[in-house]
């Protein structure tokens, strides 16, 4: 009976794991197909300062970009975790993609801003046309 109990306790486990598996896959999956959607996708946090920053550079460069607040979206933490895994664990917010191509977070994207690169990526998106 013991052995019965562990191996049904053993076998709940493995569906938990693979529901958590397939919701991980299903929120990559969502996530790709997002970025893909529009020339600039920002996935956000609507009360973190770091992406209304990288959304307000975003808005002087002459860009709008589509905007997901993952604390509002039905399966926001999902895609949070999906997020963080493409970037290596970091914290996941804001995370840019442009011309549907991961971008990176904040970092990233201050860095391609300040040695140039932003605005011909923003150009070659259709992002920008000036």
């Amino acid at each position: 009976m013991q052995y019965q109990e562990q191996n049904s306790s053993w076998g709940n486990h493995q569906n938990t794991r693979a529901r958590r598996m397939s919701s991980s896959t299903n929120s990559l999956e969502r996530v790709v197909k997002l970025a893909s959607v529009s020339a600039v996708v920002i996935f956000s946090s609507s009360s973190c300062c770091m992406c209304h920053a990288v959304k307000r550079l975003f808005s002087e460069l002459g860009v709008s970009p589509t905007v997901y607040e993952l604390d509002q979206e039905p399966n926001g933490k999902g895609m949070d975790r999906a997020l963080s895994k493409l970037l290596g664990n970091s914290p996941a917010v804001p995370v840019v993609f442009i011309g549907g191509q991961l971008i990176g977070s904040m970092d990233r994207v201050m860095a391609s801003h300040i040695n140039g690169t932003l605005v011909p990526l923003l150009k070659e998106a259709g992002a920008l046309w000036l």
